[in-house]
């Protein structure tokens, strides 16, 4: 949508290709503006997929889980901490240790079985 309103509005367009949430003029959206959305795209989403509805959700709630994942999946923490925009990956640390720690608990109960094997 973002390049369909590019070519409309042509060189006024104000925005840079970082942005996920952008004006019709390619400015960015203020964070309070899209999280205020959030629960009403819920709403809309649960109204058309009855039996399969989203859950009450914050917008910052996706960020969790984005890095949730990620460390989950084994990507190194500091690579979680650039892509979240942490300055210190100790930060993240912080944040999802309990994360990690589960991550951790994994990996020894994978250890365990495979030299019982």
């Amino acid at each position: 949508m973002q390049a369909e309103d590019k070519l409309k509005v042509g060189p006024e367009w104000r925005g840079a290709s970082a942005y996920v949430f952008t004006t019709g003029w390619g400015e960015p959206i203020h964070p309070d503006t899209v999280s205020s959305l959030f629960p009403i795209l819920i709403k809309r989403h649960n109204a058309h997929h009855l039996k399969n509805p989203l859950p009450h959700a914050r917008l910052h709630d996706l960020r969790h889980i984005h890095a949730t994942t990620l460390l989950l999946a084994g990507v190194p923490v500091h690579v979680v901490a650039a892509r979240l925009g942490h300055a210190d990956p100790s930060i993240t640390l912080r944040v999802y240790a309990h994360v990690i720690r589960a991550a951790e608990t994994s990996a020894a109960d994978i250890y365990a079985q495979a030299i019982n094997e």
